[in-house]
């Protein structure tokens, strides 16, 4: 009875096995594996694989385990059947016709495909609740369904790890996360680079092949299911095997030789996958072009005066001990912005605010996520392969604005409208001594609206009020970091506060809802004794979207960023290049602050400043100096763009569109500047050295 209920798993195992098989074969034998194998080195590598293969199936066929647990025919009896499907029917209705569900607030498709999943469960059980007659029809066009997916995920992952392996040299690491992230630009190459119809025909012709073999062989297995206590039986046999599977998959995964390639090729691509997404880290030293680690540094470290990563910074004036508000508002590209040419005017108080300001008009985001530009705010460095430093392990006792905003006797805080967990920001932030207030923080009367993200910006404006008022009268100068949240899919805030209503999700109106509280912030800010003596520092954490022509297209990565006091600094523009990671030592110039700096940011206003930026996706490492823009990727590639501005009727300091024209012969001293940086900020980050 047992041994024929495990029949469907034993049938995709082996083929799951085959399928494996043929790709470690073909690695082998592919041109990119440079080693060589002794016939020994080559047996411990099918079998160390095959165990790691069989054990990858046991944690995959866990969806496959569900769906025969729930196999039933008692479900269908009175009085359960109808009431399984009057939940299901209005777990359907709650999806479609309930506004602002969760599935809703997630935005994008997550919705749409909520409703298509349930609405089939629903159909189906109601299919199989009313025709008993044809129950067994149903359930095995079920069961062939389930058999299809199956199959073909498990070709789609073989030929996906070829494919991979076939440019890389390696089984999936954090670029194949990457891959998932950035699809429609992966998509757009596949569909540039391969024969995709043919290979796509073929996949699905040997996909239906297999399905339509193992269904035949195992169907009948549906006719008698086992009773409640068999399927214990079975639920805790396998249970006890992913148990087992989960201790022995990581412990294979140390298995290490000095045959770099022999370890690839009897590793499990999921497994690899798993851990690269887990921990968020792209080995620089494995991927990227290099130069000696002594010359990069001291190429790197030409720009400061002292030419050392630690060094001290010495004001030439007395400290200036006003309150620091940093905020950086999600999602605000440039062209959002009146002064770079948008002329939908949702911007009116950020537009009149850059007029009473200091304001860096060519500035660029390190990356195209909210951690990189906390990271880049917080830790002022260029941004490093994989994830951002706030997502990774090694993430807390950093150097950070917020350490030399402590060590001169500063409150310093990170407000966030959302839960602070998310993002490891939490986790981030408090390991690096900040306070944290977030959603956690608000009692129910203080929140007006909330969606997915957090509570609406007026919310958080509020409250970051409140807690400014409980800092001043502490008699301490404050440091506080606010990150916005409404500017976020699916765009949705409290009606009746600007002209476009909430209900119409929509990124214009995102962005005006967050310069509408921003006002609201800075008009109740007025009010406040600690007003005057507060220097206010407004930035966005990066643009609403990085595909473009390029790898790196220029305007992009192109943000606002101004810093505002009253009586303090003077109204101007600063239309030099620069980065993200040059705001707050610039800031911290302005204050006067003397500290001993490990930043690799630079203060704008230093005879010594050097006009640069590091724009940066999860693998494309790209630095911008001379009109030229270069970029540094896995494996080892390099490009050089010449940059050249596109004709508008704008000042050229607000210009954001560039012809980014391919380079034949790259200036090879931009390219030894971009690795001597990319590639010493990944050494300093491994050996710990931009800790405290």
């Amino acid at each position: 009875m047992f041994l024929k209920k495990i029949k469907p798993f034993l049938y995709l195992g082996i083929f799951y096995l085959i399928i494996s098989l043929i790709i470690r074969t073909v690695f082998f034998f592919h041109p990119i594996t440079t080693a060589s194998f002794g016939f020994f080195e080559v047996v411990k590598v099918l079998l160390v694989g095959l165990v790691n293969d069989i054990f990858v199936f046991i944690l995959a066929s866990s969806i496959l385990a569900l769906y025969f647990l729930f196999l039933s025919n008692s479900k269908y009896k009175k009085p359960y059947g109808y009431s399984i499907l009057g939940a299901l029917v209005l777990f359907f209705l709650y999806i479609w016709l309930i506004p602002n569900n969760i599935f809703k607030q997630y935005g994008g498709s997550i919705m749409e495909i909520a409703l298509v999943f349930v609405g089939i469960k629903t159909l189906f059980f109601g299919l199989m609740l009313f025709l008993p007659t044809q129950r067994i029809k149903i359930r095995n066009t079920l069961y062939f369904i389930t058999l299809l997916l199956y199959v073909l995920l498990i070709i789609f992952n073989g030929v996906s790890e070829y494919f991979f392996y076939n440019e890389f040299g390696v089984r999936y690491n954090f670029i194949a996360v990457d891959y998932l992230i950035y699809t429609n630009e992966v998509i757009g190459n596949i569909m540039e680079s391969y024969p995709v119809v043919p290979l796509f025909s073929a996949i699905m012709i040997v996909t239906l092949a297999i399905t339509w073999f193992i269904y035949k062989k195992t169907k009948d297995e549906l006719l008698e299911l086992p009773d409640f206590k068999q399927k214990m039986v079975l639920l805790g046999s396998f249970m006890v095997l992913c148990a087992l599977s989960a201790l022995a998959i990581p412990s294979l995964m140390q298995i290490r030789s000095d045959n770099v390639f022999a370890d690839e090729i009897e590793a499990n691509g999921l497994p690899k996958f798993y851990w690269a997404f887990t921990h968020n880290e792209l080995d620089y030293f494995q991927f990227y072009s290099q130069i000696n680690q002594q010359q990069a540094e001291k190429n790197f470290l030409s720009q400061y005066p002292q030419h050392s990563l630690s060094r001290a910074v010495v004001a030439e004036q007395p400290e200036v001990k006003k309150n620091v508000v940093l905020i950086s508002i999600e999602s605000l590209s440039a062209d959002f912005m009146e002064h770079y040419g948008n002329t939908q005017k949702i911007t009116p108080f950020l537009d009149s605010l850059a007029d009473k300001s200091l304001m860096f008009t060519n500035l660029y985001a390190t990356g195209n996520r909210t951690v990189r530009g906390l990271e880049a705010l917080t830790l002022c460095i260029p941004p490093t392969a994989g994830e951002s430093v706030i997502k990774r392990d090694d993430n807390k006792n950093k150097f950070t604005t917020g350490s030399v905003f402590k060590s001169k006797g500063y409150d310093v805080k990170f407000l966030y409208g959302g839960y602070s967990y998310f993002d490891n920001m939490q986790d981030f932030f408090g390991g690096n001594g900040y306070g944290i207030v977030d959603r956690n923080n608000f009692k129910p009367e203080e929140i007006t609206f909330a969606n997915v993200w957090g509570v609406a910006d007026e919310d958080m404006a509020r409250k970051a009020i409140q807690v400014m008022n409980a800092e001043a009268k502490s008699g301490k100068p404050f440091f506080n970091h606010w990150m916005t949240v409404s500017n976020h899919r699916p765009f949705t805030y409290p009606d009746g506060r600007i002209d476009i209503p909430g209900t119409a999700k929509s990124r214009e109106g995102g962005v005006k809802y967050t310069d509408y509280s921003l006002k609201l912030f800075f008009d109740m800010a007025r009010k406040q004794d600690w007003y005057k003596n507060t220097v206010f520092v407004i930035i966005a954490d990066h643009c609403a979207s990085s595909a473009g022509k390029t790898e790196l297209p220029m305007d992009k990565y192109r943000i606002p960023a101004m810093v505002f006091s009253e009586g303090f600094i003077q109204p101007q523009k600063f239309n030099a290049l620069m980065s993200q990671i040059d705001i707050m030592p610039t800031v911290l110039g302005l204050l006067n602050f003397s500290y001993q700096s490990k930043f690799l940011g630079q203060d704008v206003f230093k005879p010594e400043f050097q006009p640069k930026a590091y724009v940066a996706t999860y693998q494309d490492l790209g630095f911008i100096k001379g009109e030229r823009l270069t970029i540094i990727s896995p494996v080892k590639k390099v490009k050089q763009y010449s940059l050249e501005l596109e004709k508008s009727d704008l000042k050229p300091e607000f210009k954001l569109y560039y012809d980014e024209k391919l380079l034949k012969n790259p200036d090879q001293k931009l390219v030894d500047d971009a690795v001597s940086a990319y590639q010493s900020t990944s050494y300093w980050l491994k050996t710990k050295q931009l800790n405290r």
